[in-house]
């Protein structure tokens, strides 16, 4: 077995970059398929040119594992698996069944550690194996009898890695990848490492002393604050360490024989490929005498379709000369398509040719009607990024001639050299993500204007719920045009970006008219368009935080969990492992003999919601919910922050996403500001850290007042809830008033809490069982509260039953701007996402308004502080709360000045009130009045 070649390919990297390196693709049953495409292409060529005689496909078995347990903070970044991926995990493993191949899963490990274990077993038989992953965490792996292959360029590509090719392109041995992780962490996954440690800093110290450990018992030798950072965060950098290493001594059985490759039935993966509608690996497999190809089936079925698409082509509607997006001669699945058949275009390669553009660009960019589109690629987060290829196409929209076109790689400082250009307000631009362009060249100190359209906002505008606004998506979905699916994502060959840009200056006319149809332009034009840079400006300037409160807070945090882990050992009579969901499993049901909720696949389930349910049967309970708490505020706020304290100024800089949330709300991420937890003290504490910028100056909070009610009470027309906010009366207590039946003087403290559960709750489409379990109530009386508020306000039941019914009518919603959101829920069999359904009708149109209220506040707020010469700036947005930095004696016109513009922005029937603070820092803020 000496020559034997064993390939263990990591399925989970491999899906998840297919799905993002191919267009979206489905069967014509609507069955997702282009991960699994784009998988079984690379797949078929891996075997082809390695010939394995061993094959096994590693798999994610779900998102809790010992790394999680370790470090709650682990990959806690990452967001949900789209929906469009979630199923191809299950058609995967029936392919590979098919196939007759061996998956491997397992409950609290990853891929990596299987893939890991797998080498170890396979080494000891002397097989040699190769890895295929798209994750360089597996170059720790390599050692003589174990290589990596690499995946590139989507998973087009793959690049060799044993040890010689790891220290010639990397310059360390495969256990220093390890160290390197412990010491610059791991942004991807979350993993802390050393703050202010970055990758060029972490390879000194491992050139000069070779390891972690090695670097720590001679850590006196490094000088300066790079030992101050490195013994401050000892602890954190071997915890890093710890969650980069791949295990490689799993419990696993291995059946060498059910791994060899057998010849998988071709009627069988005939049958399913059919089904599938996969054309291209359909072609590769034996046909039975006599049998019509299923290829020629699928050929003949689309045969129409094609007539009418070439139809198309010859009316001028298409002119691109297409092959398809598949290379049908080796299987790999890089996009190959002709540039259209009258865009030309010029690579710009030197001084001159950059003279000549931007002179171009000038002279046509102030003709009538004459739009330039911009694309570019850079690598790193904008804010720091390299801008590394730019193309350029500028022409007339309805013009017959084509766009001039210029593509430049390696582009250096464009946007100074250009300035006149990017500052121009008569030059109107076309952009794909403007928000990143914004801040690449705001390195440059370059402004950008004369933004005029921003294909990223308008695709997610048309399509909110979508998992992807790609370039390639919206080009083939709006002018039926094939462009590269890494087009606005990384370098393409020139022919490949300049077809993109062209494809962008083509589609955006497309896009608004769609936009205008589907009564978005307004929406479009003046609130998410120009907000984008906006956004941009307030990430590029950050906030300023003291890191020593953190630091003192991560103390009295480690005393606190101290203390409640020694009051949760002696209330079990035993120590165990509380973050241990098997061994805390066992205390609480075993032992404690407390009643089993939910069970999982590998035991008692002992997640929130059954700790809730069981938190007045044993003390233990809300000790452990308390102790996961102050776990998460540590790892993810107080620790999780420290490293994203940036530059000179410490401040942080979070990023704002403009394209995420079904709703129009925004979202924040790197770090999520909008998730710190304010219902408990300790989180509340975090907000201490955020501070004024320097002595001189403030933070100025600006929070809309219960603005969703508010909505409501617009919406629902009903004469109650918009005559309290009339009279300016506390709506909790107005509501228990009517709901109990008492005077508004008689409301207790209790009655008002209940009555704001409802209110709010009502807002969310709450259930009688959602109402008693957040009151603590049974559900008869959570009903009675629910029906007794119906009673009283007719107008919010009419709403209700309107707004539901037109949806059913209509299969959308909208806000009071015309943001539109699709409910395919409510037309599906299953009754449970048809209530989803409902409480989504119901709720979207009043969360999305306040979203747009405050975006379009938004958009006013700087354009008055710069027309008043004010210095004040927005840094923060989060939920219905605006944070300013404030030079003191600019309070007196900045305060009233914001408070009139977010009030009156978009003025409904019922009063929006905003609160106005201040304070030295989050934490502190005191109501600020006029007369102060």
């Amino acid at each position: 077995m000496k020559n034997s070649v064993f390939m263990v390919i990591d399925g989970s990297s491999l899906l998840h970059r297919a799905f993002y390196a191919l267009p979206p693709m489905s069967s014509s049953q609507g069955v997702p398929t282009n991960a699994v495409y784009g998988f079984l292409t690379m797949f078929e060529r891996l075997r082809r040119e390695y010939q394995p005689e061993y094959l096994a496909v590693c798999l994610d078995k779900s998102r809790m594992t010992f790394r999680t347990q370790t470090f709650e903070g682990y990959k806690a970044q990452r967001g949900a698996t789209p929906d469009d991926l979630r199923p191809q995990f299950g058609l995967l493993k029936e392919v590979m069944a098919a196939h007759d191949f061996g998956v491997y899963e397992q409950e609290g490990f990853e891929a990596d550690d299987i893939i890991g274990t797998l080498s170890c077993l396979a080494k000891e038989k002397g097989i040699y194996t190769l890895i295929v992953t798209g994750d360089r965490d597996a170059w720790q792996l390599i050692s003589p009898g174990v290589e990596v292959l690499l995946t590139r360029k989507g998973i087009s590509e793959v690049e060799r890695y044993d040890e010689e090719a790891l220290k010639e392109k990397v310059g360390l041995s495969p256990k220093q990848i390890i160290d390197l992780k412990g010491l610059m962490g791991d942004t991807s996954d979350n993993i802390p490492g050393v703050p202010g440690v970055g990758e060029k800093t972490a390879l000194k110290l491992l050139e000069q002393f070779g390891t972690m450990e090695t670097l720590y018992d001679r850590v006196d030798e490094v000088k300066g604050k790079l030992k101050e950072k490195l013994v401050t965060h000892k602890e954190q950098a071997f915890l890093s360490k710890k969650l980069a290493t791949i295990v490689c001594d799993m419990d696993i059985a291995i059946d060498w024989e059910s791994l060899k490759r057998m010849q998988a039935d071709p009627v069988v993966l005939r049958k399913l490929y059919t089904d599938l509608e996969f054309r291209s690996l359909l072609k590769n497999l034996p046909l039975p005498e006599g049998e019509e190809s299923a290829e020629a089936v699928l050929f003949a079925k689309e045969g129409n379709e094609r007539d009418k698409s070439d139809e198309r082509k010859s009316k001028g509607k298409q002119t691109l000369s297409e092959k398809g997006s598949i290379n049908e001669t080796d299987g790999s699945i890089d996009v190959q398509v002709d540039a259209p058949l009258n865009v030309a275009y010029q690579k710009v390669e030197d001084e001159g040719q950059r003279d000549e553009m931007l002179a171009e660009l000038m002279r046509l960019g102030q003709e009538p009607g004459y739009r330039t589109a911009i694309l570019a690629a850079w690598e790193g987060p904008p804010r720091k990024g390299l801008l590394r290829q730019i193309a350029l196409a500028v022409g007339q929209d309805a013009h017959p001639e084509p766009p001039r076109v210029w593509v430049i790689d390696d582009p250096g400082p464009i946007f100074a050299e250009a300035e006149p250009f990017w500052s121009s307000e008569k030059h109107r631009k076309l952009f794909y993500d403007i928000k990143s362009l914004w801040l690449l060249a705001r390195q440059e100190d370059v402004e950008i204007q004369g933004i005029d359209g921003d294909g990223l906002i308008g695709a997610y505008l048309l399509d909110p719920l979508a998992n992807n606004y790609s370039l390639a998506r919206l080009a083939h979905e709006l002018i039926d045009w094939k462009i590269s699916p890494e087009a606005g994502k990384q370098v393409l060959p020139a022919e490949d970006a300049a077809l993109a840009v062209a494809g962008l200056f083509h589609l955006t006319p497309a896009m608004e008219a769609k936009l205008g149809e589907e009564s978005l332009g307004k929406l479009y034009r003046d609130v998410e368009l120009p907000l984008a840079p906006i956004l941009g400006s307030m990430e590029w300037i950050g906030i300023k935080v003291n890191p020593k409160v953190l630091q003192d807070m991560a103390g009295e945090l480690n005393s606190d969990i101290q203390k409640l882990q020694a009051e949760i050992h002696e209330l079990a009579g035993e120590t165990f492992n509380i973050n241990s969901t098997q061994q805390f499993g066992k205390i609480l049901f075993e032992k404690l003999g407390l009643p089993v909720i939910k069970r999982t696949k590998t035991g008692y389930s002992t997640d929130v919601e059954v700790l809730e349910e069981l938190s007045d049967r044993h003390p233990i309970v809300p000790k452990v919910l308390e102790f996961r708490q102050l776990m998460k505020l540590k790892s993810t706020y107080v620790e999780g922050l420290l490293p994203l304290i940036d530059g000179p100024e410490g401040r942080i800089h979070t990023s704002f996403n403009q394209s995420v949330t079904a709703t129009g709300r925004l979202s924040s991420t790197e770090p999520n500001l909008q998730n710190i937890p304010v219902r408990l003290e300790q989180g509340r504490l975090i907000r201490k850290a955020f501070i004024a910028p320097e002595p001189g100056w403030t933070l100025l909070a600006a929070d809309y007042s219960q603005i969703e009610l508010r909505i409501l009470a617009h919406l629902s027309d009903d004469p109650s809830f918009k005559d309290a906010f009339a009279k300016n009366q506390d709506i909790h207590t107005r509501t228990a008033s009517e709901v109990f039946d008492v005077p508004m003087e008689n409301v207790t403290r209790e009655m008002r809490r209940r009555a704001k559960a409802v209110n709010f709750g009502i807002v969310y489409g709450i259930s009688d069982f959602g109402l008693s379990r957040d009151l603590g109530v049974t559900r008869g009386e959570a009903k009675e509260y629910i029906e007794g508020y119906f009673r009283r306000y007719h107008g919010v039941r009419g709403y209700i039953d309107r707004i539901i019914a037109e949806a059913r009518q209509q299969g959308f919603v909208t806000t009071l701007l015309g943001r539109r959101r699709r409910l395919p829920d409510l037309f599906v069999k299953n009754k449970i996402r048809q209530n989803f359904g409902e409480r989504t009708a119901m709720n979207t149109p009043i969360q999305g308004t306040a979203a747009d209220i405050i975006k379009a506040a938004m958009v006013k707020i700087p354009k008055a502080l710069k027309d008043h010469g004010l210095k004040t700036r927005m840094l923060l947005q989060v939920h219905d709360e605006l944070i300013f930095e404030v030079p003191e004696e600019e309070l007196t016109v900045v305060a009233p000045l914001i408070k009139r513009i977010m009030e009156k922005t978009i003025e409904i029937s019922v009063p929006l009130t905003v609160d106005v603070k201040k304070g030295a820092n989050w934490y502190d803020m005191k109501p600020y009045t006029l007369e102060e």
